[in-house]
């Protein structure tokens, strides 16, 4: 059995840490611990089911479903007997799941709960390929080719043929495919990126001596599972190390659930540090001024740490007492709000503000920004707990080469880069050229140390009527660390200036507006409220104060409502769909770039804010 395959890596982690948590999760009010070998018996009667039911290797299974242990058991299961995962996010609708079924030719789909089912139901008839839909929630459906979770592991404990089963895993090669994740794309339809288990498990490989991570300590998962990163670097890196995976609840119950795990160390979006930064920052102003005057040398102390920290030099004996009482006295209670003893936490999928890891280390609290793309499987770089650099996504991975093009675009290769992508040979051959560069469509610079800046995506990249080249990202990021900013999505491509699309932060705008007599309460009214719209105007034009002129956002439009996912604004991974927005705003666009400036929004006359 080689090491070289997810499973036959899974199965080594068995013998060692059989007797340990492999699990937690919440259900009935309480959380509850699924041990590695209890884990390993469903593995094996899932296993069975499905070669029970005739799949062969190679064989495409679908799981439709938000993260649970379900997910992962059938994820081994499959890979067991040489199946193909292909994960869909559990947000997709029905057209978007039809899509992905149907180009990937999956002959059974694993639902996770009511919609994801009605769903496939809805476009069951047109799948001929599909036979079986497995509901993991144990729904309970009159359909003929429906089965319950529950159902499927009695099936298997009735066919179970461990012989069969160990030939299987036997047959188990490192260059067979072992997963299908379709890019969540923001143009046209999705990509199926082809990931083999040596894909994945050089990333494994390259990433053990990485970061502090031991057998017995716990991660917080919180990122989809359909999502490359987490199914990684939250998933297959955690358990080949022993660590305990526990299935946060919810984004909004993730507060509650951190000092009951209290995780070790975590994955996530730069969405969630931001959220948690901008959170601090409203919490301190409502202290009174001596806590916040505390704060504010706590935070001046630290910074002076982390800088020496990150250059790697001595802390003087004096700062570095001044330091602990600033944790003692003021941070532990950051500490104590994310479970008192996490060691890091990495972040991806997308640019982290510099500021928002400075601030954290500031406080001890360590974010490992790393970079890379589901056809890498997905990291490329990654910054040290003892080598990092904030502002840059880290060095790269000890068997993969970075080097930059002529356009700044970052090119790529390793044994990490996809197989290619599903039934399509011709997007294959436009990103993987023929020396096995991969065209990651990022740009970005390598420092004198080997250290990757992203800069932005190639093809986001704002071309102004006057030739000025502006990465949005950068001005994007910047704005979204102010506590009043949800989102924004910056305008300009063949434009005469740089404008913006601006969410509020409802929540924290209505505690301005009451302190500052602004008769105002729907999200619309304050929209348009010119009061509003000047206090906007001030903190954009403060923020963005060290850009160049032609980078500054001249005019921006507040919009009422946010870019969701469920409006097809964001994908599942939460990057913008620049197009769609600019198509669906046209009218508030156009708006900002008339002489004039007047611009309609859907609730009403919006005011254009000019600089």
């Amino acid at each position: 059995m080689s090491e070289d395959t997810i499973c036959g890596r899974y199965k080594s982690c068995l013998k060692e840490y059989g007797g340990l948590p492999m699990m937690k999760h919440y259900r009935e009010g309480a959380w509850r611990e699924i041990s590695w070998n209890e884990f390993d018996g469903m593995v094996q009667r899932l296993g069975s089911a499905m070669l029970s039911l005739g799949i062969e290797p190679g064989d495409r299974i679908a799981i439709y479903s938000g993260n649970c242990p379900e997910w992962q058991l059938t994820d081994i299961a499959l890979l067991s007997i040489g199946a193909v995962n292909v994960a869909l996010y559990q947000t997709l609708t029905a057209p978007q799941a039809e899509y992905i079924l149907s180009d990937s030719g999956s002959r059974i789909v694993f639902v996770g709960g009511e919609e994801q089912l009605e769903r496939i139901l809805n476009c069951y008839d047109d799948l001929p390929g599909l036979f079986k839909i497995v509901t993991m929630d144990n729904r309970v459906c009159d359909h003929p080719d429906v089965i319950t979770f529950d159902r499927m592991l009695e099936l298997g404990a009735e066919k179970l043929d461990s012989r069969l089963l160990e030939e299987r895993l036997e047959q188990c090669e490192a260059d067979d495919l072992c997963s299908i994740i379709y890019t969540s794309g923001t143009t046209g339809n999705p990509k199926g990126v082809m990931l083999t288990h040596d894909n994945i498990m050089s990333n494994e490989r390259a990433t053990r001596t990485l970061g502090e991570v031991n057998a017995g300590d716990v991660t917080l998962s919180i990122l989809p599972l359909s999502h490359s990163l987490e199914r990684t670097v939250g998933y297959y890196l955690p358990i080949f190390h022993g660590v305990t995976i526990a299935h946060a609840r919810s984004i909004e119950e993730l507060i509650n659930d951190f000092p009951v795990i209290k995780p070790n160390f975590m994955v996530s979006v730069p969405r969630m540090y931001e959220k948690v930064y901008t959170k601090v920052i409203a919490n301190l102003e409502k202290e009174p001024a001596f806590k916040r005057r505390m704060f504010e040398w706590a935070l001046k102390n630290g910074r002076k740490v982390s800088k020496l920290k990150t250059e790697k030099k001595p802390v003087p004996f004096f700062l570095g007492l001044k330091f602990k009482i600033a944790r003692k006295l003021v941070f532990s209670k950051v500490y104590e709000k994310i479970g008192g003893r996490v060691r890091f936490f990495a972040s991806g999928g997308a640019p982290l503000a510099r500021e928002i890891s400075e601030f954290f280390h500031a406080m001890d609290i360590l974010i490992l920004e790393g970079y890379g793309l589901t056809e890498t499987a997905p990291i490329l770089t990654v910054n040290r707990d003892t080598d990092y650099r904030f502002g840059s996504v880290g060095l790269p991975l000890e068997n993969v080469e970075i080097r930059i093009a002529e356009d700044g675009e970052v090119l790529a290769r390793g044994p990490n880069i996809m197989k290619g992508y599903y039934n399509n040979p011709e997007a294959t051959a436009e990103v993987i050229d023929s020396e096995g560069w991969f065209h990651t469509g990022d740009i970005g610079h390598l420092d004198e140390d080997g250290f990757l800046y992203i800069t932005d995506r190639k093809k986001d990249i704002i071309v102004t009527a006057g030739g000025k080249n502006i990465a949005p990202q950068n001005i994007e990021n910047v704005l979204k660390v102010d506590r009043y900013i949800e989102q924004v999505c910056v305008i300009g491509d063949r434009r005469k200036f740089v404008s913006a699309l601006v969410v509020p932060d409802f929540d924290e705008l209505r505690v301005w507006a009451c302190e500052n007599s602004v008769d105002a309460e729907k999200n619309e009214d304050l929209a348009v409220n010119e009061k509003v719209i000047d206090f906007y105007r001030e903190r954009i034009d403060a923020l963005l104060e060290d850009f160049a002129r032609f980078e500054k956002v001249k005019k921006f439009v507040l919009l009422p409502g946010e870019f969701t996912e469920e409006a097809g604004f964001i994908t599942p991974s939460l990057k913008m769909k620049r197009k769609t927005v600019e198509e669906a705003f046209r009218k508030e666009i156009e708006g900002m770039y008339r002489e004039n400036g007047d611009v309609q929004l859907r609730a009403g006359p919006v005011r254009v804010a000019l600089k």
